[in-house]
Parts: structure tokens; sequence; C-alpha cells
């Protein structure tokens, strides 16, 4: 399975990604509006759990490092899991390095992840959440296309404070 277009690959979890996944999820900068930093060995549990192999019947997130294809940089990753096995809806997530956002990865990377979960997974939809207060990740959802479908109050718990999220879909228009 490849999942590249002109400029990146996406490109399965392998164990010498661990130093490049802990610093973006222990780093309270890249977490703002996502959940608290995790702690070094939250983080390696996390990671653990998202190597391959991964099966569809999985709870477990299927996660992909997002690589520049010229130099083979890693600017960031992007996973799925899905949530409801008979109704096919997978919730999706992505984390871009500082350096790397507002310059169309997130979008490209977006793009592959879609046609992986439609086309090869033949998932039903797509969801995703995210903080009210996280413009970036809402912009990029809506620019794929992705409806927003609610506003969940007090939806999540950072640094001893309930935060708001926005809820979106995006259904497989094969289906």
């Amino acid at each position: 399975m490849q999942l590249a277009d002109e400029r990146i690959e996406l490109v399965p979890f392998k164990d010498s990604d661990f130093e490049f996944f802990q610093k973006i999820i222990t780093c309270p900068l890249m977490m703002e509006h996502v959940y608290d930093p995790l702690t070094y060995d939250e983080a390696k549990s996390s990671f653990e759990g998202r190597l391959p192999p991964w099966k569809f019947e999985s709870d477990n997130w299927r996660s992909f490092i997002i690589t520049e294809i010229i130099n083979g940089e890693k600017l960031g990753y992007i996973s799925l899991r899905i949530v409801n096995h008979e109704a096919r809806i997978a919730e999706v997530g992505f984390m871009i390095k500082a350096s790397a956002q507002g310059k169309g990865v997130g979008s490209k990377a977006l793009k592959l992840m879609k046609q992986y979960a439609f086309e090869t997974l033949t998932l039903n939809k797509l969801v995703a959440f995210c903080s009210v207060h996280n413009a970036g990740s809402y912009s990029l959802l809506e620019k794929e296309y992705f409806s927003r479908e609610s506003s969940l109050k007090q939806n999540t718990l950072m640094n001893n404070q309930y935060r708001d999220d926005y809820a979106y879909g995006l259904c497989n228009p094969a289906l």
C-alpha cells in the first residue's frame, strides 16, 4: 500500500519513529488545543499501541508518519481508528510539527487519509474532533469538506478546566 502524492508520503509507524512522536505528544505548545501533554511513559504506551500490525477489527489507532519525499523529513503524523465497526465509521486525528504548519502538509495528508479510508477500507464515514480554539485544525477539516456537525460543551478536560470541542464528519461520497 503506497499512500503518497508528489510531495509527501504516509508511512506506517515503526519503532524508530518514537522519538519524533514523543517530541510532539509531550510538547505543551503542540498539545495546547488537543489534551494535556503526555509523560514519557504515557507517550511510549500510546506509541506502542499504534505500531503495526493493525486490523480493521482493532480498536487501536492506525498511524502514519507524514514524510516529505524529497528529503525524508518527518513533518507530522496522521491516524485513524474505527469507532463503530458495524457502521464503518472511523475517527481521524493529525499533528503537524510547528515548522510545517500552514504549508499545505495537513491538507495533503488528510486527502491521502480520506482516499485510504474510503477506497481501501471502504469506510462509510470519517469523524474528527477539535477544540473550538484550534482554528488551524477546524479550518483544515472544513477545507477538506468535513462538515461541522455539533459543538460539544465541556467535552475535554485540560489543565483541570473543561473545554468545548467541535465534532466534524465526512461521509463517503461513493456510498
